[in-house]
């Protein structure tokens, strides 16, 4: 090797080629310990060789004795101070680190690539920094100040690795400390580098928000950019600044700045919200009517990439402001016409055009418009272009519920699909699409799905078939026949609610209980082992309305010819079956046993049939059933003169209605087996009578008059020794009651549901009213209802409606405090729409002044109809106006809805 100095050159240094000045003694002394080291070592095993060798191994285990093989040579090469191979090797071990092999003994050797002034060496380095370092470990602070000093190489390769890394691994230490590198490196005139410092900036703002001050001035001049790729890493930058803080969104819409001109920039000022959309406008327009570009083309489309980024912007920029929105409205369309939907690009650029067409406040034809694309989505052969549209008009349905009323016929033509998520989304959608104009189309396909529907889809396709019935229901007969087919359809798979909502419709409409009780009859003739729910309701109604089925005409069709004609022995015979299949379930034989004890009050005949039939119960394996046929029995034996007046026919139960949607809070005067009768169940006052007297009352004993409360407490309790009335002491004796138990009955205060569903297909008073009347002796207070809430606010208590939108309504109810200047709040969160609303979460935000504390709530998932409740209690010291903000935020139908609102205007004497 020759040196050649500049006394021994005839050609001046600049122009002799070989001069290097680079080359002085410490090169010189590189080389030849690199020379030497490789003489003294053996050449290591490339990295190709050692993926031919772990792919050549046949099992697990030569696979691991090649990798710990090399691993171990790498661990000794990694002793030594100056290795030659440590590049070679560092890549070595970061493809084992790919296999899941443990390679954190490489980091340090990661760190002295990084220092190395190679450029292959900088490349494997911080390849493996990326890879092996993470800001959990204490290593990655040692990198600061080497990324510091590549920040500032006039090599923008090396600039650029030191950006990927700093976005990959930073922490929120090492962001503070490099931030303002990055902001300078943003306003780099070198494009690449420009790029690369934007999308560090990006993951800085994720790491740090605070930081996002930082990068605004820089961020002004981005979206003037003519490089694509700043531009794209520009309106990236801007858009998560914009999602994560409001107030730098309104700085985005009042304070932009723009470049004019290549290079000159003009003098900052203050600018209408107008600037920055029509600047994405133009650019948005530009790339539409852009001609080919071989750069920037992808299958026949201009940057699509760049286009869906702008496209969200716009989305952001345009909610909630009429002025952006209107500015943007005539590119939404040109983007929805002018796009080609033949390829997939295309497609994705009409999904985001849709969603930002409607997420701003845009013109209705322009909301027909993009529900049209998303209605040719539904036609599409692509499985994953269906489920999105299907997907986005779930979301989209209540703002243009008429549009997408248009695409109902391809909807339900998805509910044929084989992809069960395709069947699935429809199905909601379906439900969502149904009013009381097409209640009647909707209903008949939806129980065509139900019957052929996979068992998963039953239970809840049944509860929300339920649900719409009874809002939209044009008449009591075609909703009695929609449940009838529901629970025929539907099978086992009927849940609760369904059950407990056909015997209240049933026992309401009073002049259709003949009609029910010959169609329940004919379903029960055939075998309904597989329909446990429909036994339950025909043996429940038989049991109430027998009478009409044995002894009356009764029409079950359109012709009147068509009558249903049952003999008792039929009807008993029919029973024997139900009590001795071993395929009926416990709760199913408990509605038989019950229904066949009130149809010996019904018949003319065959009692004594039927108290053998319910005698043989007394010695049944299992106790619920053994303790009716026990109690039962006892009704016709001793008590035979009771058992009338106990299982007469009960009152008609109210149900309550939605119509069109809106929800109309009822109080059920009778239970749902009509033994308890509740006056008024807000009421304040605890009820006086004894344990003995209400009992009378209910079962139609006698009891003394009440004159006024003192001369009722004092016949409450009577004198020892002295006997009631032979039919009262028969009645309490056959329930084990002491009339000497004067302890008033203390009814809870309880508020009716508005949801019908809730009732438990187990209610002990549909299947026991004996053990239910019993109950009522005890001194506690009764237990709520299933379906009542135990927990109401008095009559004085104000309610508020604080939030209704996309079907959910929250409550406000404002109790008084023992506190001073207290005040508690009751929340309740009502879910109106027939989809489920899950991961529900409740934010209150209060002045400075308040003080608010807020209890945990009692779910975070809204059923159907169903509610959520949560306690707030504030503090008030001052006594000023409360003003509130919420954020509600939730899943339904697959989509998050976020939303914000206020609340100003509560009572000012609640704080009195």
């Amino acid at each position: 090797m020759w040196l050649y100095f500049e006394e021994c050159s005839v050609l001046p240094p600049e122009q002799n080629r070989r001069f290097n000045p680079a080359f002085n003694m410490a090169a010189i002394k590189q080389v030849f310990n690199e020379a030497v080291e490789r003489v003294r070592m053996p050449t290591p095993m490339r990295l190709r060789d050692l993926i031919r060798q772990i792919r050549a191994a046949r099992t697990a285990t030569e696979e691991r004795e090649v990798i710990n093989k090399e691993c171990a040579y790498i661990r000794s090469t990694f002793r030594e101070e100056d290795s030659a191979w440590r590049c070679r090797n560092v890549a070595k071990l970061l493809y084992i680190h790919m296999l899941g092999y443990p390679a954190h003994f490489g980091q340090l050797e990661c760190l002295k690539l990084i220092a190395s002034p190679r450029f292959t060496d900088k490349r494997i380095g911080y390849l493996g920094a990326m890879l092996l370092l993470d800001e959990r470990q204490d290593v990655h602070l040692l990198i600061t100040n080497c990324l510091k000093n590549d920040l500032n190489s006039s090599t923008q390769f090396v600039v650029g690795l030191a950006l990927c890394t700093l976005g990959a691994i930073a922490s929120p230490e090492m962001s503070r400390d490099l931030a303002a590198e990055v902001e300078r490196l943003m306003k780099s005139p070198n494009a690449y580098i420009r790029k690369k410092a934007a999308l560090c900036a990006y993951r800085i703002v994720l790491k740090v928000p605070e930081l996002m001050e930082i990068f605004l001035p820089a961020t002004r001049s981005l979206l003037s950019e003519k490089n694509h790729g700043v531009l794209i890493t520009g309106v990236t930058l801007i858009t998560e600044m914009c999602e994560h803080s409001p107030d730098t969104l309104q700085h985005f819409k009042k304070n932009f700045s723009v470049v004019l001109g290549k290079g000159k920039k003009s003098s900052f000022k203050d600018c209408s919200q107008e600037e920055i959309v029509p600047n994405l406008v133009r650019i948005l327009k530009n790339l539409i009517l852009a001609g080919y570009s071989p750069e920037h083309d992808v299958s026949g489309v201009s940057d699509p990439f760049l286009q869906v980024k702008i496209l969200r912007l716009l989305r952001i920029l345009g909610r909630n402001d009429a002025e952006a929105s209107e500015a943007m409205n005539d590119i939404l369309a040109q983007v929805a016409t002018n796009t080609e939907t033949s390829k997939n690009v295309g497609n994705t650029i009409l999904y985001e055009t849709v969603l930002s067409i409607m997420d701003i406040k845009s013109e209705s034809g322009l909301r027909v418009l993009a529900v049209n694309i998303l209605g040719r989505f539904l036609l599409n052969n692509d499985k994953n272009i269906r489920y999105v549209a299907l997907n986005t008009l779930l979301k989209t349905v209540h703002l243009d519920t008429s549009a997408v009323q248009r695409h109902r016929t391809t909807i339900l033509e998805c509910l044929k699909d084989p992809d069960v998520s395709i069947r699935r989304r429809a199905l909601e959608l379906s439900f969502a699409l149904i009013n009381s104009n097409n209640v009647r189309t909707m209903m008949k396909e939806l129980l065509l799905f139900l019957e052929r529907s996979d068992p998963e889809f039953k239970a809840q396709c049944s509860s929300s078939i339920v649900l719409a019935a009874e809002r939209y229901a044009p008449n009591k007969r075609w909703h009695l026949d929609t449940l009838l087919r529901v629970l025929i359809a539907a099978g086992n798979y009927v849940r609760d609610d369904v059950v407990s909502c056909t015997i209240q419709l049933v026992s309401d409409s009073v002049d259709q209980q003949g009609y029910v009780s010959a169609q329940l009859w004919r379903a029960l003739e055939q075998d309904t082992s597989d329909r446990q729910p429909l036994t339950q309701v025909a043996t429940w109604c038989i049991g109430e309305y027998g009478d009409a089925l044995l002894y009356s005409d009764v029409s079950v069709g359109d012709d009147p010819s068509d009558i249903v004609r049952v003999s008792e022995d039929e009807l008993l015979d029919v029973y024997q079956r139900l009590l001795w299949s071993p395929q009926n379930t416990i709760v199913t034989k408990q509605y038989t046993l019950l229904s066949l004890t009130k149809l010996s009050t019904r018949f003319r005949s065959n009692v004594e049939r039927i108290r053998q039939m319910v005698q043989q119960f007394g010695s049944h394996l299992h106790i619920e059933l053994q303790q009716r046929g026990v109690e039962f029995t006892q009704l016709f034996n001793s008590h035979a003169h009771l058992r009338p007046a106990l299982l007469e026919r009960m009152p008609p139960m109210e149900v309550v209605r939605r119509d069109n949607g809106s929800q109309q809070q009822q109080v059920q005067h009778s239970t749902v087996n009509g033994v308890l009768d509740i006056a008024d169940v807000n009421s304040e006052e605890p009820a006086v009578n004894s344990d003995s007297n209400a009992l009378l009352v209910l079962l139609g004993g006698s009891e003394p008059s009440i004159v006024d409360t003192e001369t009722e407490q004092q016949t409450a309790k009577p004198p020892a020794g002295v006997p009631a009335t032979t039919d009262n002491q028969d009645l309490l004796d056959l329930l084990g009651l002491d009339i000497g138990g004067s302890a008033p009955v203390a009814v809870n205060n309880m508020n009716m549901n508005n949801n019908v569903h809730s009732t438990n297909n187990n209610n002990p008073l549909l299947l026991d009213p004996l053990g239910s009347l019993g109950s009522l002796s005890t001194s506690t207070p009764l237990p709520p209802l299933s379906g009542l809430s135990s927990i109401t606010p008095s009559l004085d208590s104000p309610s508020l409606v604080a939030y209704e939108k996309n079907g959910l309504r929250i409550m406000f109810t404002l109790e008084r405090s023992d506190a001073p200047s207290t005040i508690c709040i009751a929340m309740a969160a009502y879910n109106e729409t027939a989809t489920l609303m899950s991961d529900f979460l409740f934010q209150v935000a209060v002045p400075k002044t308040f003080q608010l504390q807020m209890m945990s709530p009692s779910g975070t998932t809204i059923p159907p109809a169903g509610s959520v409740t949560q306690q707030l209690r504030i503090q008030n010291p001052s006594k000023g106006a409360l003003r509130m903000r919420m954020r509600i935020s939730y899943s339904s139908g697959g989509a998050t809805i976020q939303d914000q609102a206020e609340m100003n205007n509560f009572p000012s004497e609640g704080w009195q």
